[in-house]
């Protein structure tokens, strides 16, 4: 079943969004060469400390550690640890999420460590967070979730990969529901399975966190001895980038962005939805 949220608990959905986009602020700002992964959970847990906010990741299915920080080949769910300092070149994508009265918040970016990176990372990032906002743009009353899903994958398959061949939309891993729970129905896609039809029409209370996952290479990916780190099989690099989105009677509002996705979205010729704690 797919929760559908009144406007009162999108505006809480908001509160928790923004102590997300604060989170993505101070851990972009901290991650640097020579700190740590854990030193960016450190800088998570005060934020959150500051908003008066709940951790959705601590203690999730038994996840140790607030964020999760994803480095170069890991795709997600990184284990913050002492152990990997961050070097100039590093790319790291950092997940993270919020709880207010019961309500979630969840997003994702990716980063580049000092300087230097090579133009197919860069790209690599934009295609990704540019899928992200294709997905979003497609966040329509009427459309049904399939749309979100062919948006995401038509925006990659049509970006020219830097020294040839394909992108790599990862297979097993994708979007969700999100509301009281952090994960919640409906799975979201980021390519289409037409074995799955054509999924549930988006009507105004519809939430979903949108998030393209891409490498330079596979598709495929393999999970470590901790049970958690998610990475390529073939070893090649990755862009993980999230929004949590809800759907209005006046279009869509993505929660975890500052602006509410304003920006962006007029960029696409959208008009985001008013925001409600404005």
């Amino acid at each position: 079943m797919v929760q559908i949220k009144s406007p009162e608990q999108i505006a809480k959905m908001r509160e928790a969004g923004l102590v997300v986009a604060a989170i993505h602020a101070a851990t972009r700002e901290a991650a640097v060469p020579g700190a740590t992964t854990r030193d960016l959970d450190q800088v998570a847990r005060k934020v959150l400390a500051e908003h008066d906010a709940k951790p959705n990741f601590l203690g999730y299915g038994g996840f140790p550690a607030t964020i999760c920080t994803s480095v170069n080949e890991v795709v997600v769910h990184g284990i913050p640890s002492d152990d990997v300092v961050l070097k100039d070149g590093d790319v790291i994508s950092i997940d993270c999420g919020a709880i207010i009265d019961g309500w979630h918040g969840d997003a994702a970016y990716t980063a580049f460590v000092g300087s230097g990176h090579a133009p197919e990372l860069v790209e690599l990032s934009r295609v990704t967070e540019e899928s992200m906002w294709a997905g979003i743009a497609a966040m329509k009353q009427g459309n049904r979730l399939v749309d979100v899903s062919r948006a995401i994958e038509t925006y990659i398959r049509r970006q020219p990969k830097p020294g040839g061949g394909k992108y790599g939309i990862i297979e097993d891993y994708g979007g969700h529901g999100i509301g009281t729970e952090m994960h919640m129905d409906p799975h979201l896609l980021n390519y289409v399975d037409r074995k799955r039809g054509k999924g549930p029409k988006l009507v105004p209370g519809f939430c979903l966190a949108i998030e393209p996952m891409v490498s330079l290479g596979t598709p495929r990916t393999e999970v470590l001895e901790d049970e958690w780190t998610v990475v390529t099989t073939d070893g090649t690099w990755s862009s993980h980038w999230e929004h949590s989105v809800a759907l209005t009677e006046q279009g869509p509002l993505v929660l975890t962005a500052v602006d509410g996705g304003k920006a962006k979205l007029a960029e696409l010729g959208i008009t985001a939805a008013p925001d409600p704690l404005a």
